[in-house]
């Protein structure tokens, strides 16, 4: 048997684990490398990544084209504080992913992380109110099933009964949650919720298309077009958290696009560096950015993380948008849901799975409950894939440019451990 590295066994006893259980929990496993859409580990096995480390890596591991453009900017300027100061990657990052996104989503906020995303754009609409004179609006809307971070302010936006947050209800602040507006009877009841506590409200804040950690539960185009027609009745503010589905993970380069309405605000983070180096950007509208213009400095923006517009992450989402631009990822994502949607269908019909769904490059298997979490995960790693359930959920969401052989290995695995019995 190979000696594991001293590493893993010295630093194992100083690391505290994310989203793990450390007195119950399996030993994380070791990676050395990666390629592609192989994660290699320390005793020489090769796993097939189903999710894309967390829906980052779209294009997959150490792509050349961002890896080249990550080392030319280190030659010349890996980071630079942005407060006084400012240079060009960022600044044309930011008319970049402003020309993306199309007209009405016009001023960029970068940070450093998906969670602090949220929270800015949070802050950005609750001083929107407060420059405007209504101290009032200090509260959300926000719905059943979401996740939008694990910061104090991004757990209190979280559903507060069935997310992962839920211990720490009662010490948060408090938000409105309702259901989506997924059909005329849920529309009227938000409806008349609004007309009632608008008055209270900094915004509507949803993840559109895609509730992702929350469970991957998907909703229709036309939900968005609800909470727009809602937000505009009632003179609220639409913030929509793509941190998850931006940069082509559900078909179109960014969910909003398919329901034909653009939001107030929007969220980015995850995949806009290919996976490489941390960044995240909030988008707000021309509206949302003139609130904050006045001879008062305390009208700014006070927010200002120490890594802000990094230049070597803006590097990495220049050659990341560069091989969307380049390469075919939306016919990618495409193809994989096609494929998804056919080689997933079977497990449909045993009766400890509740639903399979997919959307874009996302294959979902919703099963009525996950027993032994711990063995059904080694199953996966057995069968040669790292996927990572959660929930009641075993998802699959790989790099876009995943090949034929590697998508066919995650979904065979997945219906090997699926149909082989109630896990």
């Amino acid at each position: 048997m190979t000696r594991s590295p001293d590493w893993i066994d010295h630093g194992s006893r100083h690391i505290w684990l994310p989203y793990t259980q450390m007195k119950t929990a399996a030993p994380p496993l070791p990676v050395v490398r990666t390629s592609g859409t192989r994660i290699e580990l320390a005793d020489g096995r090769s796993l097939v990544d189903g999710i894309a480390s967390w829906w980052t890596a779209c294009h997959g591991y150490n792509h050349p084209h961002i890896a080249e453009a990550i080392r030319a900017q280190l030659e010349v300027m890996p980071h630079v504080m942005f407060g006084g100061l400012t240079h060009e990657p960022a600044l044309l990052l930011a008319q970049r992913l402003a020309a993306l996104l199309g007209p009405g989503l016009d001023r960029v906020f970068f940070t450093e992380s998906g969670s602090v995303a949220v929270e800015v754009a949070m802050k950005m609409a609750m001083q929107y109110w407060l420059n405007r004179g209504e101290p009032g609006r200090s509260r959300f809307l926000v719905f059943k099933g979401s996740y939008h971070g694990d910061t104090f302010g991004t757990m209190a936006v979280c559903d507060p009964d069935d997310g992962m947050h839920a211990v720490f209800k009662g010490l948060l602040a408090t938000h409105d949650v309702a259901a989506l507006p997924v059909d005329e009877a849920s529309m009227a009841a938000l409806d008349a919720h609004l007309a009632q506590h608008a008055g209270q409200l900094a915004g509507i804040l949803v993840e559109p298309l895609v509730q992702g950690a929350g469970g991957m539960l998907l909703h229709s185009p036309v939900v968005l077009q609800r909470l727009r027609t809602l937000a505009d009745r009632y003179g609220m503010l639409l913030i929509f958290d793509e941190i998850f589905t931006g940069f082509g993970r559900t078909g179109s380069l960014f969910a909003f696009e398919q329901a034909g309405i653009r939001p107030d605000i929007i969220t980015l983070s995850k995949a806009l560096t290919g996976g490489t180096l941390p960044l995240a950007a909030t988008v707000a509208s021309q509206r949302v950015f003139d609130a904050f213009l006045s001879d008062d400095p305390g009208h700014a923006l006070m927010h200002g993380p120490t890594f802000m517009g990094n230049a070597l992450a803006c590097a990495a989402a220049h050659a990341s948008l560069d091989l969307f631009e380049q390469e075919p990822r939306l016919a990618q994502a495409a193809a994989i849901g096609a494929t998804l949607r056919e080689g997933l269908a079977a497990l449909a019909g045993l009766p400890w799975v509740k639903d399979v769904r997919t959307l874009g490059a996302i294959g979902v298997v919703e099963l009525t409950r996950i027993n032994d979490m711990n063995r059904l995960k080694q199953r996966l790693i057995d069968q040669g894939v790292w996927v990572r359930p959660f929930g009641r959920i075993v998802y699959l969401t790989p790099a876009l440019t995943i090949g034929p052989e590697d998508l066919q290995r995650l979904i065979q695995a997945v219906n090997a451990v699926v149909a082989a019995g109630a896990p």
